[in-house]
């Protein structure tokens, strides 16, 4: 198969999978999620007229007739006082003033607020020291919110802000795209899982299952929830089984390791055994040029590699927009910012293929970006990717990078 481009591969990858469902969710459980439903105010928001400052509500009508200042102060009498989270008693009349905090309603009569630095109490009567405009430090009913707006449209990516103002609207749980489980099968004779790598003989030539553990992570920070399957032994049967369970218990599985064309790589096998419809099994990128993709009983399944760079990167290209996707992310909320910085160093890359360079990023005076790579950049790197703060993209055409050239970098983390 001939290698397929990076964007025709996420194009594939997006057309092939679609949003799994809904739940219903307390507001903190929906952070990271997506709203499945219109959340329209019944209530404007602020609900009344409100003080936006300490001080004294007034009736403008009574500043325009004396016009307070330091010099000529007015004096009202003050007939009630209003502290945040009480109603007022009564309207303010010519001559009167009320005593009112911040975010307390504003009482009938008054449309004005002089801030308590602009006036002197004493004795049940306040001195106005300064006048202001009609409705100063005045914050009306529905300012922020009118009545019957849709306020978050199905679609909004639930934020703090987001959870505070469904707090403002009174809903304690709301309706947001349905998280994904996603399968993680690691395949392989040489891992071994943490604790049991930690035990093993010096002479036995055994690497530790990180691949599942970065995963994991990578799954549960793009919002879905990781479901470990464990290690598969480099046989077909072994394999098998291990897919037939994370095809029962998830929504997307995502392997690695075994998908190249050595003679130990049968996740292919498996795949053909299990009537998987592949789309693609190679991808013209680095790190990461053999990668599975297709639909294994309606299920999405990504065939990663088994380096630990390539799994990670490829991961972030291809499988996180999936699962952003499948959450109900829209757009461009499905992938990771990308910036564009100069490059501060000359390198050379073979063409044919789009490089993402694991870089780290500095600001520039002039307030942009600065990338410089993290080192080696061989896949089996993982400090590369430590270190990183983006992955610098070096279109497929190209053969040196100068120094001063400005190239995309999709944000990490």
């Amino acid at each position: 198969q001939t290698s397929l481009s990076v964007d025709e591969a996420i194009r594939q990858i997006l057309l092939a999978v679609a949003p799994i469902g809904t739940e219903r969710v307390g507001i903190l459980s929906a952070v990271g999620r997506v709203l499945a439903e219109d959340v329209t105010a019944d209530r404007p928001i602020p609900p009344w007229a409100n003080s936006a400052m300490d001080g004294f509500a007034v009736r403008h009508d009574d500043l325009v007739a004396a016009r307070p200042s330091r010099e000529r102060p007015i004096e009202l009498a003050v007939v009630d006082e209003i502290a945040a989270g009480r109603m007022p008693t009564r309207a303010v009349g010519p001559g009167e003033a009320a005593r009112i905090m911040t975010g307390a309603p504003l009482p009938a009569g008054a449309d004005t607020v002089i801030p308590i630095e602009d006036a002197e109490a004493r004795d049940g009567r306040v001195r106005l020291l300064a006048g202001a405009d009609r409705g100063a430090n005045v914050r009306p009913a529905g300012q922020d919110v009118p009545a019957g707006e849709c306020v978050l449209p199905a679609g909004t990516p639930v934020t703090p802000a987001v959870v505070g103002m469904l707090a403002q609207l009174r809903r304690s749980f709301v309706t947001v795209g349905a998280a994904p489980r996603v399968a993680i099968l690691s395949t392989g004779d040489e891992l071994l899982e943490i604790d049991e790598a930690a035990d093993a003989r010096p002479d036995r030539a055994t690497i530790v299952n990180s691949n599942a553990y970065q995963l994991a992570a990578a799954i549960a920070e793009a919002g879905a929830r990781p479901v470990q399957l464990g290690i598969a032994e480099d046989r077909r049967e072994a394999i098998r089984a291990k897919v037939e369970n994370g095809l029962r218990v998830a929504d997307c599985l995502v392997s690695t390791g075994g998908v190249s064309v050595g003679d130990y790589d049968f996740v292919k096998d498996v795949l053909d055994d299990l009537g998987a419809d592949v789309r693609f099994w190679k991808i013209a990128v680095r790190p990461g040029k053999p990668l599975v993709f297709g639909l294994v009983q309606g299920r999405p399944y990504f065939g990663l590699p088994g380096n630990p760079v390539s799994s990670l990167v490829t991961f972030e290209l291809f499988v996180r927009p999936a699962l952003r996707q499948m959450m109900g992310y829209r757009g461009e909320r499905r992938f990771r910012p990308t910036i564009e910085a100069e490059v501060r160093e000359r390198f050379t890359v073979p063409p044919g293929r789009r490089h993402y360079l694991r870089c780290r990023l500095s600001r520039t005076p002039d307030g942009g970006y600065a990338a410089v790579t993290t080192g080696n950049q061989d896949s089996a790197i993982l400090t590369s990717l430590v270190r990183a703060d983006g992955l610098l993209v070096v279109p497929e055409d190209r053969r040196e990078v100068r120094v001063g050239e400005r190239l995309p970098v999709v944000l990490l983390g």
